[in-house]
């Protein structure tokens, strides 16, 4: 007897009633009518609702107007699990980071850490097989370096027993199971790539065939191999308060959602629950523009900073589809992640010429770029040393760090625009080396210069994303609080001879007042990115609490002079 066999002998047993209201009847009892199964997505608000359209197929649309910076859905995923290098540094259960006291470790498997009992209590359920499952990989293991077996197949494994303990009628199985799989559309080397992965779930799972999977609700290799196509197009990164990916999830719910180049709502994980051990990790959707009654919701599935074909290129390899919203319909005309700045620095951008269009011309003054050899090799060097730095960034930042040193000054001198592609991506990429390499013992020009790098992430950035967008919130908070670090060495620096421009980063007062104006525009856009009834989230209560800080900083110095003014005998009048 197979398992969906004993589900609905189950049902049809709870489904017979044994206290009635009328008198008894004689002849044959009237026929049991099966109950209706239980709607889906029971998750979702009554502000929202679930549409089918000929193009996108199911999507989320809203039953009423939403406010930048509201929340659409709160929802805690069906599964989730950390990344391998994140185990030791946050809690398996509720994700929050290592106490100062440290986690407590499961003593069998040795792989999985926790907060206190509670959070392995609450985790128990699923992590028994689990435990088992990963010592058995352990044993197997060629190497100490694959004795944990990646997140994709723990975070499968999860799903299979989530499935198998609550049965193949239950919403949450009905669930995973409506989730949109491409496994028929597949190009050859995604469909193998599903297929090595459904092989590396069934060894992990401890099982020899395809068909032990049966209790698990999958009869054929072809269902395994659909539950990982199903998996790798709905799954999504878990992620901290400040967007740092610890591990991944599934949420159907939030997989109903279709992807847009220029989306109106983000996923985000704030960390404002009241109860982390029991609510957390808990996803919200969040507006970060006025949405319209029966507007659909679109989030982004991939980095929009990237140009159109790296977009369509990665949206095809992962999600097998070409996407057709306006940004990629019609971009802006130029497009500033593909545009150098107007060689008669008329203020205005000239899109890249390429040898599909030789030339072509500002947007303002009608100045004409043409193809060159010089302008090929910029973008061929840049896009080169961003892929190396990339590779090196955790086995050889120096060798890393010495690529974006190099390149940047490179594609800055060749007029690319702050936004444009590659330079944006090595600048964002240099930035995290420099603060990965923060010296113990801080110096001004260390400083200064991840100051620089910090303010020209956020000049790229602020040029595409719109006010309010995740990214481009948590830059101006990173770029606000390192002006607020405490100078090693302040400089007494005056404006350039015949400009009047103060030099980049400030010293002294100035930067101080800097540095709370930056973090003032950061938490008035975190407020909206993650969510205007959290306050911001994290990172955004955080960031209240330096302004508040630097206020009264800047409130005692003032006072300070004030007080130098007035007990100085006719400082005060000489400075009239």
């Amino acid at each position: 007897m197979s398992f969906a066999d004993i589900q609905a002998r189950r049902q049809a047993k709870g489904a017979k009633s044994f206290v009635g209201s009328s008198p008894k009847t004689s002849g044959a009892p009237p026929p049991l009518v099966e109950a209706p199964p239980t709607p889906l997505y029971g998750g979702l608000p009554s502000s929202v609702d679930v549409r089918t359209g000929p193009e996108r197929g199911r999507g989320l649309y809203t039953k009423g107007q939403v406010k930048k910076g509201g929340t659409i859905l709160t929802i805690k995923p069906h599964i989730y699990v950390l990344s391998t290098k994140n185990l030791e540094l946050f809690c398996s259960s509720c994700v929050s980071p290592a106490p100062a006291a440290g986690l407590k470790r499961c003593t069998q498997c040795k792989n999985l850490w926790y907060c206190n009992a509670t959070c392995q209590n609450n985790d128990w359920a699923i992590h028994k097989k689990e435990c088992a499952a990963m010592q058995r990989w352990a044993a197997g293991a060629p190497s100490p370096d694959v004795a944990i077996p990646a997140e994709p197949i723990r975070c499968l494994g999860r799903v299979l027993w989530g499935m198998q303990k609550r049965g193949l009628s239950n919403v949450w199985t009905r669930e995973i199971d409506a989730m949109q799989s491409n496994r028929t559309s597949l190009p050859p080397e995604a469909a193998e790539s599903h297929t090595h992965l459904a092989h590396a779930v069934i060894r992990y799972l401890g099982l020899n065939a395809p068909e032990e999977l049966v209790p698990f609700g999958i009869d054929s290799a072809g269902g395994i191999v659909d539950l990982t196509s199903r998996f790798v197009t709905n799954s999504i990164t878990l992620a901290s308060p400040s967007l740092a990916p610890l591990g991944v999830c599934v949420s159907p719910s939030i997989a109903l959602i279709n992807h847009s180049c220029e989306p109106n709502a983000v996923v985000v994980f704030p960390r404002s629950t009241k109860d982390p051990a029991s609510q957390e990790p808990e996803a919200q959707v969040i507006a970060i523009r006025d949405l319209l009654l029966d507007e659909e919701i679109f989030t982004s599935y991939i980095d929009t900073t990237l140009p159109r074909s790296h977009r369509q290129e990665a949206l095809s390899a992962t999600y097998n589809f070409a996407c057709q919203c306006v940004l990629c319909s019609r971009p802006p005309e130029p497009d500033p992640r593909e545009a150098i700045t107007c060689p008669k620095n008329c203020g205005s951008a000239v899109p890249f010429p390429s040898e599909e269009v030789p030339v072509t011309h500002c947007t303002n003054c009608k100045s004409a770029v043409s193809w060159s050899d010089a302008m090929q090799d910029a973008l061929r060097i840049g896009q080169e040393a961003l892929q190396k730095a990339t590779s090196l960034q955790f086995s050889d930042m120096a060798k890393a760090q010495q690529l974006t040193t190099n390149i940047i000054p490179m594609l800055t001198s060749a007029k690319f625009l702050p936004s444009s592609h590659p330079l944006l991506a090595l600048t964002r990429l240099h930035q995290s080396l420099l603060l990965a390499a923060f010296p113990i013992n801080l110096t001004q020009d260390a400083l200064d210069g991840l100051v620089r790098a910090s303010s020209a992430s956020v000049t790229g950035l602020s040029l595409i994303l719109s006010p309010g967008h995740p990214t481009r919130a948590l830059a101006l908070a990173e770029l606000g609080k390192l002006l607020a670090v405490d100078e090693p060495a302040p400089r007494h620096t005056k404006p350039a001879s015949g400009t009047g421009a103060q030099p980049f980063p400030p010293s002294g007062p100035a930067r101080l007042r800097l540095a709370c104006e930056t973090l003032i525009r950061a938490r008035d856009e975190l407020t909206i990115s993650f969510g205007e009834r959290n306050d911001g989230g994290e990172v955004g209560r955080e960031v209240r609490e330096m302004v508040v800080r630097l206020e009264r900083e800047l409130a005692a110095w003032s006072q300070g002079i004030r007080n130098v003014i007035e007990d100085t005998p006719g400082l005060g009048k000489g400075l009239k």
